[in-house]
């Protein structure tokens, strides 16, 4: 759901699964501002996730998803459009106020009288600014002409924690708004346990999902949204999972072959499930870097393949983390696409270690 900045609305739900780049798996967007080149991970040990985690959070600004023109007098007006604004931009101040939320917004622009107002949003990464002047509603309020989200709320799978300090990673894609297609500007998110209800078996056309319900409270914090997952950290490792650490594998490492995918699914426990991967780009920075297919009966009679909330869920071969799956073919829900567990690193900074 859009929000105007003329109403106020519950926080928009970003999908059951976290995964709207899951979808449009063969024309998903890769982010290359926001890839960085993996360091040496030769010898790092994590902990395998498999398990699902649910995440609500806020985006830094507001990110516009859309236009609404304004009717006068049967004459069509548009103030953001007519200050230079477009879909994707991100809006940060008003003057010298930053915008915490499409509320927020809202207040300051009734607040105007109807006044120019200086905006300051990013586009592309770039700083800029513009004046935008508001119109009346008639109705003692103001318009600018703009849909915007400031939110969210899904479930994913966690890839990996790492031992010692808590951090984890999840889903190997980025968190997109289901619109522009864009990496929500993430300023802050909680991580709370989730519990899988259901799965809805996805077919030829149609992606299935996971459903699933979040748990009371908060279990950690989400730091970053990047296009190569996600990250964080817990408070405590959740009970039950296996604390094993296992060797990574790198991307000369990784092999075409059998492998195995851990996931959770309907019965609530992590369990190993049989692929194979080919066609691997050993110089791939991004989410997509080797194919994935689903060869385990187990797995493809309950799911029919990959589905949405899957994305994240590690893969071992020969007994190494080597990544992740990130992506599913829309006409063949068997085969996807996985990440080099090294490019997730990459993103994450000093928590890496």
């Amino acid at each position: 759901m859009k929000k105007s900045i003329r109403s106020t609305f519950a926080p928009w739900l970003l999908c059951l699964c976290l995964v709207f780049s899951l979808i449009p798996s063969v024309s998903a967007k890769e982010h290359p501002g926001n890839q960085q080149s993996p360091g040496d991970f030769s010898r790092t040990e994590l902990i395998p996730g498999g398990i699902p985690f649910g995440v609500k959070f806020t985006t830094d600004g507001v990110l516009i998803v859309g236009f609404c023109d304004i009717e006068i007098n049967g004459d069509s007006h548009n103030p953001a459009r007519q200050a230079g604004l477009k879909i994707k931009d991100v809006l940060t101040h008003v003057g010298d106020q930053p915008i915490t939320s499409a509320e927020d917004l809202t207040a300051k622009i009734t607040a105007s009288g109807g006044n120019a107002l200086t905006i300051r949003y990013t586009r592309g990464g770039k700083e800029a600014t513009t004046t935008l002047t508001p119109l009346p509603d008639g109705q003692g309020g103001f318009k600018t002409g703009l849909y915007v989200r400031d939110s969210g709320a899904g479930i994913g799978t966690v890839t990996f924690f790492v031992p010692g300090n808590g951090a984890f990673a999840g889903l190997g894609h980025g968190i997109c708004d289901v619109d522009t297609g864009e990496l929500m500007p993430l300023h802050r998110g909680n991580v709370s346990e989730v519990t899988i209800s259901g799965v809805n078996r996805g077919v030829a056309g149609t992606p299935g999902e996971l459903r699933g319900y979040f748990g009371t409270g908060k279990c950690g914090t989400l730091l970053g949204n990047t296009a190569c997952g996600v990250y964080g950290l817990y408070r405590s490792l959740p009970e039950g999972l296996p604390r094993d650490a296992y060797p990574i594998a790198t991307r000369q490492d990784l092999k075409e072959g059998p492998a195995q995918v851990l996931c959770t699914l309907s019965s609530n426990e992590r369990k190993s499930y049989d692929i194979r991967i080919s066609a691997i780009d050993r110089d791939a920075r991004g989410s997509k870097c080797f194919t994935v297919q689903i060869t385990d009966p187990t797995l493809l009679e309950e799911t029919g393949g990959i589905v949405q909330g899957m994305s994240g869920s590690p893969i071992l071969q020969d007994g190494k983390l080597v990544g992740a799956v990130t992506h599913v073919l829309i006409n063949n829900p068997a085969v996807g696409y996985g990440i080099f567990v090294e490019n997730m690193l990459a993103q994450m900074g000093d928590l890496a270690s």
